[in-house]
């Protein structure tokens, strides 16, 4: 698969098999995260890959409710990955006060891009969540409470017959100048 054909494949999945997906698959995955360029190259993220049952559907029940049940797909996906924002280098921070750009949340997007195209590369599908209950999937993992939720991943093979769908995006001229806006 060429890297455009891996770009047009990768979307949003929403109907995830229940086929388990191996650690090493998942590893694979974090290593490509892993790689991905971060302001000072502060790395600042921190994966936990949430597998246990028990401990997804806890996670996933925190990314809907009776108000809001647009997520509801997620407690079909066997892997939830969750990324703690970490605290950045010194000089970063320090680039963040005088710039005012977040790059942090910058770099995780990075990150969880990276991981979702090695994702295709081996035949899974993803979904970013950024609408959750950070409380609870705090709570949930244990995480320190001084510590962030940047996003949450859902991640398992598409269901049989799941359709790679026609991106839809504005024409290149309606996000591309050259040399001025």
């Amino acid at each position: 698969m060429t890297f455009m054909e891996m770009i047009l494949t990768r979307q949003s999945v929403r109907r995830y098999s229940p086929r388990a997906v191996d650690r090493g698959v998942i590893a694979r995955c974090i290593e490509a995260a892993r790689l991905a360029p971060s302001a000072s190259n502060s790395q600042p993220w921190h994966f936990i890959v949430v597998d246990d049952p028990v401990l997804r559907d806890k996670v996933a029940r925190a990314t809907f409710n009776a108000v809001i049940p647009f997520n509801r797909f997620v407690l079909q996906a066997p892997v939830m990955i969750v990324m703690v924002l970490e605290k950045p280098k010194l000089i970063t921070q320090i680039g963040i006060s005088i710039r005012k750009k977040e790059w942090p949340l910058m770099d995780i997007g990075i990150a969880a891009e990276h991981f979702c195209l090695q994702a295709v590369e081996e035949g899974l599908g993803t979904c970013m969540i950024g609408w959750f209950n950070e409380k609870k999937v705090m709570k949930a993992l244990n995480i320190p409470s001084h510590k962030a939720v940047a996003l949450l991943i859902s991640v398992g093979y598409p269901d049989e017959g799941y359709p790679v769908r026609k991106k839809i995006r504005k024409k290149y001229d309606e996000i591309c100048t050259y040399n001025r806006y």
